[in-house]
């Protein structure tokens, strides 16, 4: 039996509960809302705003609109952290107080990122950007990574006066002002770097195509426009491209990757692993290592005789990893030995054919083959690996307010291409030999190989008081290029005698069916010698520089 007393106790336990729901539901109804603008006044839309409660860790999300309002409702009483973010401009966040059933208005301002902050090397020496007397792009480590930039051709899409002629990852030519690197047939002489291409303090492009490195842990890419001859050892008339990598911190451990996913339209998917750490080795040293594998989407296609299409056949693989360890006993002295290794494998080309002689009519008994957007006609795949591994060491001692900076290096590259050369062979021995279509559309694969090895030695010295800054160096470069193209279609001779004709390879340096057969040997030697002063006075700084270089080539 319930007392009157249980019963008067359970009544008033029931009107409290049924007044507190009220009182809760209103703790759950703050408001915050306001407009995010630009530096200049403007509304910004599509600036995503977070309410953080600073006791419960739980957030609440909204995007601005066209008119650069937001509202994030729901919260409860309690304090926030609002922030608003938005790529390409300077996060920031905002502490405020929201009561029970109330509205806090609270306005943004985003920044852009300034680049002037950056502090950059162009001149072989630490200074602000803001300060460097010529053109000059440098983009961080942050501002890649916002624009997807994972390689020298998407840096080029940003930067004026700069470009990229892409022939493929590893492939393609750099352009400063519209001056090359030189030409692109691998088998011409006189290939000198106009547009000098360094990792750090190493030149990378000697004589050949500009290696495709990936930009993981790459804390700015510097591009310089204009003649930097007068500062760099290589090259450099027209410009220079410098990787600037992270470099081994000392007393410091840390661990750091990224991982990513991409789709191009029409084409296939690509992702990317990438992983590195920094680890002490005592208190004198240091040891940094950055790893990297990315699968590279395609979206060429490529038509075959028969009708079939191979889907995304430029699609490949980058792999590679940095290794560094920097011995530094006291501030004077530095010591930084360094290997760099990447591997680019490439299933075709990035070619996309108006008109081929074997997917015609007019050339051959076979139906029309019609193209469509991003599709070229092959007989053969065509792959290409491009393969390197640097060696370098870099040594830094000061000494009487002088610096000394010894850069040694070794590079080995190996290239190998497989090009689809049925159409042009067919133009040559379906036209000037007069041989029958059973002949001439024999699939022709051209072999193309290249292996460079380089060794430099660059010297520098560097110093001055406030109002004189120089620097004077010695560079020395040897490069031993071995190129061969082989063209090799196999039973073209048989099948030509078959057609009643008598063409042979017999007595040639060739073997059979080897239509075309190059062996080619460089000898390739530079020396230079280049200064440069800055003399200032007041807000004037007048700059002079020095420069003599001489450049012998013997081909056999």
């Amino acid at each position: 039996m319930v007392s009157p007393a249980s019963r008067l106790l359970s009544v008033a336990a029931l009107v409290a509960l049924l007044c507190g729901a009220p009182g809760t539901a209103l703790a759950q109804n703050g408001r915050i809302r306001g407009v995010v603008r630009d530096a200049s006044g403007d509304a910004l839309s599509g600036v995503g705003v977070r309410a953080t409660n600073q006791r419960t860790g739980l957030s609440s999300r909204a995007t601005t609109g066209g008119d650069g309002s937001y509202t994030i409702s729901g919260l409860a009483a309690g304090a926030y952290t609002v922030s608003g973010s938005m790529p390409g401009l300077r996060s920031v966040s905002q502490n405020v107080q929201v009561a029970a059933d109330a509205t806090v208005s609270l306005d943004l301002v985003l920044q852009p990122v300034t680049l002037e902050a950056i502090t950059v090397t162009a001149m072989l020496r630490e200074q602000e950007l803001a300060k460097v007397p010529f053109s000059i792009a440098a983009p961080t480590e942050q501002a890649l990574r916002l624009r997807g930039a994972e390689n020298i051709e998407a840096i080029a899409a940003n930067v004026a006066g700069f470009s990229v002629q892409n022939l493929g990852p590893g492939q393609s030519q750099v352009a400063m002002r519209g001056a090359s690197s030189g030409q692109i047939a691998r088998d011409q002489p006189g290939v000198k770097e106009e547009v000098g291409a360094y990792l750090d303090d190493v030149p990378v492009s000697l004589s050949l195509f500009t290696p495709d490195l990936d930009l993981f842990d790459i804390t700015r890419v510097e591009v310089l426009r204009g003649p930097q001859g007068t500062l760099f050892g290589s090259g450099s008339l027209a410009g220079t491209v410098r990787y600037i990598s992270n470099q081994p911190e000392l007393g410091v451990s840390r661990t750091f990757g990224e991982v990513g996913v991409t789709q191009i339209n029409d084409g296939s998917p690509g992702n990317s692993a990438k992983l590195g750490f920094n680890a002490p080795l005592g208190d004198k040293a240091a040891f940094r290592v950055a790893g990297y594998s990315n699968d590279l989407g395609g979206w060429m296609d490529a038509v075959q005789p028969n009708f079939t299409v191979n889907k995304d056949v430029n699609s490949g693989n980058r792999t590679g990893a940095r290794v560094a360890v920097r011995i530094e006993p006291n501030g004077r002295f530095s010591l930084t030995p360094r290997l760099v290794y990447q591997k680019v494998k490439m299933d075709g080309w990035n070619r996309i054919d108006v008109f081929n002689i074997l997917a015609n009519p007019y050339t051959t008994t076979r139906p029309p083959v019609t193209l469509g957007p991003r599709q070229l006609f092959t007989q053969l795949d065509e792959p290409f690996t491009d393969e390197l591994l640097l060696g370098d060491v870099n040594l830094r001692y000061a000494f009487g307010g002088v610096s000394l900076t010894s850069v040694t290096s070794f590079t080995n590259r190996d290239i190998l291409v497989v090009r689809d050369a049925t159409a042009l062979t067919a133009s040559v021995t379906g036209g000037n030999f007069g041989e029958p279509q059973n002949v001439y559309t024999i699939s022709s694969p051209l072999f193309d190989a290249t292996k460079s090895r380089v060794w430099t030695q660059e010297l520098r010295l560097a110093g001055g008081q406030d109002r004189v800054k120089w620097v004077v160096g010695a560079f020395y470069s040897k490069n031993k290029r071995h190129y061969g193209q082989d063209l090799n279609d196999y039973g073209f001779e048989d099948a030509a005698k078959a057609a009643g004709d008598t063409f042979s390879t017999q007595g040639l340096r060739a073997p059979k069916d080897h239509l075309f057969w190059s062996d080619l040997d460089y000898n390739l030697r530079q020396i230079a010698g280049f200064g440069e002063a800055t003399v200032s006075a007041g807000s004037l700084d007048l700059t002079g520089g020095l420069r003599y270089y001489n450049f012998d080539e013997k081909r056999s």
